[in-house]
């Protein structure tokens, strides 16, 4: 499937998830329409994660494809390093640290 076309499937069905539900409970059951796109938001996002994970997947990669292209040698690096720092500094999260008063023996 191409990206494009998992994109418009993706949009259109979330679209579709939506407003049919919304329909039904505001217009057929009289409920209030906040009420309504409430309950309609809920039951939208329940049923696209349900069913539209291959969609969701591929608009995922074409974001991850789209950001990556403009990257560098020298982003790439560079962001290897600050991961690299930042893994360092969560293993030995008192590094460098000066010790409090109540770290000190009486």
């Amino acid at each position: 499937m191409s990206t494009r076309t998992a994109w418009t499937v993706y949009t259109i069905l979330r679209l579709v998830f939506f407003a049919v539900p919304f329909t039904i409970l505001y217009f057929a059951l009289g409920w209030s329409w906040w009420l309504a796109a409430v309950i309609a938001t809920i039951i939208a996002f329940s049923l696209s994660i349900i069913f539209l994970s291959r969609q969701r997947e591929t608009a995922s990669e074409s974001i991850h494809d789209w950001r990556q292209r403009t990257r560098t040698a020298d982003d790439i690096i560079e962001d290897d390093a600050v991961d690299e720092a930042s893994l360092r500094q969560r293993a030995e999260p008192d590094a460098g640290e000066p010790a409090s008063d109540t770290d000190q023996p009486r």
